[in-house]
């Protein structure tokens, strides 16, 4: 009958290994995001990342005490997971929040903290040369040769913020949606858990209440 100790059992393993899945889905959003907008230093974006890698530890934990009814093993995973619930909630919900004038401030503080060379290529891989205003430096002049096609006095490469700004709103939104979706997963899973550790182990094993 689903609501006892095996369908509990069963319904916690099953949800770790959808947080495993989830944990590499969040890494995953997370490196497309910052290779999305290149060059921008994003914390927030680092944050879901770190949520993503934490979920995964924090599944394996979960794994073991499901599979053993291990009351402590259990407790710690509970806790935590609440506590990692909270912060994904607040960082999604930061990325959501996070306006256009907020967006450019990360983007352009990030650009002003790369690597030279990580600005050329930037610059080289979307036709752009300077931020928010086009330099007039001898890297613009090389990158003209690539925006124009002939007329190079009269033309020139527009900045990069106009050709990354939807790219940097994109993964802004698709960090706090995933973000927001998959925390209220993890609510679920703090549920599931304080219910499985109430139940009693039907075998009787001294050992399922250590």
């Amino acid at each position: 009958m689903c609501g006892g100790f095996t369908c509990s059992k069963n319904a916690l393993i099953t949800l770790n290994i959808l947080y495993v899945m989830v944990g590499f889905l969040l890494i995953g959003v997370g490196v497309y995001a910052r290779a999305a907008s290149i060059v921008t230093n994003l914390p927030i974006v680092g944050g879901i990342l770190a949520c993503g890698v934490i979920l995964i530890l924090i599944s394996i934990l979960g794994l073991a005490g499901a599979v053993k009814h291990h009351q402590v093993m259990l407790f710690f995973y509970m806790i935590i997971l609440f506590m990692l619930f909270l912060i994904q909630f607040s960082i999604a919900s930061s990325c959501l929040a996070v306006n256009s004038e907020q967006q450019k401030e990360f983007a352009e503080e990030g650009w002003n903290n790369v690597p030279d060379s990580i600005r050329h290529q930037v610059q080289e891989s979307f036709f752009c040369c300077g931020f928010n205003t086009t330099n007039s430096g001898t890297q613009c002049e090389v990158l003209n040769t690539n925006c124009c096609s002939g007329d190079l006095i009269n033309c020139s490469c527009p900045p990069c913020l106009p050709v990354l700004e939807d790219k940097i709103n994109f993964a802004f939104k698709l960090c706090g949606g995933l973000g927001i979706f998959f925390s209220f997963t993890e609510f679920i899973g703090v549920w599931l858990t304080v219910r499985y550790r109430n139940q009693k182990d039907p075998r009787g094993l001294p050992s399922a209440f250590l």
